[in-house]
């Protein structure tokens, strides 16, 4: 869960508080120590997983939901009606109740191995309660339209044997439902789960100790630092810094929430209107989800879907995420030349080579990150290798502090040693012996305490921030366990198939609608997860290649979030732009034109995403870049001058030309792009020849 209460620096008035995620409550007092205490309680847990996998993967899937069902039930009310600052009795039963039953797999692990396929009584009750608050605990959080949606799946494998037709499937009983959802893997147990208790956590845990270490603040500087001067500098700060926070966060709403504060009254401040504001901070937070090296969380399940690397996924996503946020910066570019916005004078930009001489020692970790990720360590592994080399340098730079800066060099080269030492042969107790010796310093240097306090809201944070990916994760395993149990994932695919047969464009456009559609009411995840059981193996068939038709999906269960009418991104930006979060949504979907016709263009040149020949992924490169190039000049009106109408025409169509992998067509386009590239300048220079 990400919260915000933003003061606006244009008028001083404070915002109304947002969350990403459910209605949480402001505990205080005794409740408020609970839940603190659930939180550090359930990271304690889930690095000591990720440090020496203690569990069967069973139980550790099972205790990383009971985890998340204990820390909802206590931060999450049923209703807004009651009180926002205290747990009610009932509630904490409920949590209380959900945390045992995640013992389950745990005590009687041997016992289900055993009666495998033949469920006991007790087996059907306890399963049929942790489904239940399952589902009640992912409506507290999402809301309730994933658990709707999951619930419609739930009854079609319940019923699904009295419908008509083709629609109907054998029948089963209520044991081997129940079975399926709890005591497989094929459930909420499911690879998504597993997932969400390794890779998952992990990343999010570190983008909070990154977050609170002052990160957030570096990449704003840097980004002031460099662009802030130039035409349209606040809008460009405002792309840049949400994509370098995105590759640490992979959460696009709450980069809006928390890089928007800064950018969004930036740019209104220097001319940009309210809608445009929103809609730039929208788009540009967005992509961080397709910004390798920290991808959004689908990133993780998709590379334990296809049981292929991590670093494969980055390879495929890098281009396509790069276009996306080349069309951003084009796009506020365009639109600070037609508006005639300045940047912020250079005297009132930061140094961003002083601001990363002072405080170089937070990009370790990331850099650390990258380097592994891309020399084929696991992320599971790169991620504790990442947040152990975080903490050891947030400690660490507290006691040299009160030493001296000869002291802190010495523990930057003792820190990266034993960072480098968890790849090697030490393995992790060296290293959390290291950090309990950092730990017990800070009690007694200056400062030390703040640290501390740092590394603790980090973990609280961490854990609070979890709980909405985890619950998605956990309970669209009830989609994916129907799915698989009555093999309706099939029909819709032999669908979609039929449609293929006729055109591969109707079939990509269907399989868009429906990421689309979805994306209105439930997350990034649950989309994807749904949208490629479905059709991901269909468009396999028709030839598109496995990991493009993922990524196709994934691309646009993230631009659902832009899309109105919901847009929650749009939703989001609009409580700190105060504009309509609908006029933003569609301006939105108009800057982020790249994330619409980009995975077309994959599908129909896979050399888009790495996957081929580097000739061919030069030249497909460029052709989206020209493209890119006409849809802004198109539709913001405006190039080197203000275009006119049968110019911005001839720019669409040339565009769509470039997108399909056909030479005539791509013949064509360059040449119209050219054409009307040599037409406006000349009638530019004449313009302003006259006016001078």
């Amino acid at each position: 869960m990400i919260t915000a209460d933003f003061t606006d620096v244009e008028t001083g008035a404070v915002h109304v508080p947002i969350e990403e995620h459910g209605s949480a409550r402001q505990l205080t007092g005794i409740g408020r120590r609970a839940m603190m205490t659930a939180a550090l309680a359930f990271s304690s847990f889930q690095l000591v997983v990720a440090a020496y996998s203690p569990l069967s993967s069973t139980a550790t899937r099972s205790l990383h939901v009971a985890f998340l069902l204990l820390l909802t039930y206590l931060l999450y009310p049923g209703n807004r009606r009651t009180r926002q600052d205290a747990i009610p009795w009932y509630d904490v039963a409920l949590a209380l109740a959900a945390f045992a039953l995640g013992f389950y797999h745990w005590f009687f692990e041997a016992a289900l191995i055993q009666r495998a396929g033949q469920p006991s009584v007790a087996d059907l009750v306890v399963g049929t309660v942790v489904v239940i608050l399952v589902f009640e605990a992912a409506r507290r959080v999402l809301g309730a339209a994933l658990p709707i949606i999951s619930a419609v799946f739930l009854a079609y494998g319940l019923f699904g044997e009295y419908l008509p037709g083709a629609l109907a499937h054998r029948p089963f009983g209520y044991d081997q439902v129940v079975a399926q959802l709890f005591l497989t893997t094929e459930g909420i147990y499911g690879i998504p789960t597993l997932v969400s208790a390794t890779y998952i956590f992990l990343f999010i845990l570190f983008g909070s100790f990154l977050e609170h270490s002052g990160m957030m603040r570096l990449f704003n500087t840097v980004a002031l630092g460099t662009v802030g001067h130039a035409k349209g500098g606040p809008a460009k700060v405002a792309v840049i810094s949400s994509g370098l926070m995105g590759m640490i966060s992979g959460s696009g709403v709450a980069n809006v929430l928390t890089v928007g504060s800064f950018t969004i009254p930036l740019m209104k401040r220097f001319g940009y209107s309210a809608v445009f504001a929103g809609a730039v901070e929208a788009t540009a937070s967005m992509g961080g989800q397709i910004m390798p090296p920290v991808m959004g969380a689908v990133a993780f399940i998709m590379a334990e879907t296809l049981n292929i690397p991590y670093l494969e996924i980055c390879k495929a996503a890098i281009v396509p995420a790069l276009l996306y946020y080349t069309t951003a910066f084009w796009m506020v570019h365009l639109e600070a030349g037609r508006a005639g916005l300045s940047g912020i004078p250079r005297e009132q930009c930061p140094n961003a080579w002083r601001a990363l001489r002072e405080q170089w020692y937070l990009v370790l970790p990331l850099a650390g990150l990258v380097f592994m990720l891309f020399d084929g360590f696991t992320p599971m592994f790169a991620g504790m290798t990442g947040l152990a080399l975080t903490a050891l340098l947030i400690l660490g730079a507290s006691v040299s502090a009160s030493i001296g800066p000869q002291a802190f060099r010495a523990f930057f080269w003792i820190a990266l040693g034993l960072g480098a030492s968890t790849v090697t042969w030490w393995g992790a107790t060296p290293v959390i012996a290291v950090i309990g010796v950092l730990v017990a310093l800070n009690f007694f240097v200056k400062g030390g305490m703040a640290t501390l306090e740092v590394m603790r809201s980090s973990l609280i944070d961490g854990a609070r921030q979890a709980l909405p990916v985890g619950l998605a994760c956990a309970i669209v395993g009830v989609v994916i366990g129907v799915l698989t149990l009555t093999g309706a994932a099939t029909s819709f695919a032999g669908f979609i198939l039929q449609v293929g047969n006729t055109s591969l464009f109707l079939s990509l456009l269907l399989t868009m609608v429906v990421c689309l559609v979805l994306g209105t009411g439930i997350p990034t995840i649950p989309n994807y997860i749904i949208t490629a059981s479905i059709a991901a193996p269909a468009l396999l068939q028709l030839g598109v290649p496995l990991i493009v038709s993922h990524m196709f999906v994934f691309y646009f269960g993230i631009m659902a979030d832009l899309t109105p009418p919901v847009a929650l991104a749009a939703l989001a930006a609009s409580s700190i732009a105060k504009a309509s979060d609908q006029k933003i949504g569609w301006k939105a979907t108009q800057i982020a034109i790249a994330g619409y016709v980009v995975p077309f263009m994959a599908v129909y040149d896979p050399a888009l995403m790495l996957l081929g020949s580097w000739q061919d992924s030069i030249y497909v490169i460029v052709k989206a870049l020209v493209a890119i190039g006409l849809w802004g000049a198109a539709i913001v009106g405006y190039l080197w001058a203000p275009i006119r109408l049968v110019e911005r025409v001839g720019a669409v169509v040339a565009a769509c030309l470039l997108v399909a992998a056909v030479p005539a067509t791509d013949a064509i386009g360059f040449a119209m792009a050219a054409a009307l590239g040599l037409y406006h300048a000349a009638t530019s220079r004449a313009q302003r020849a006259i006016v001078s």
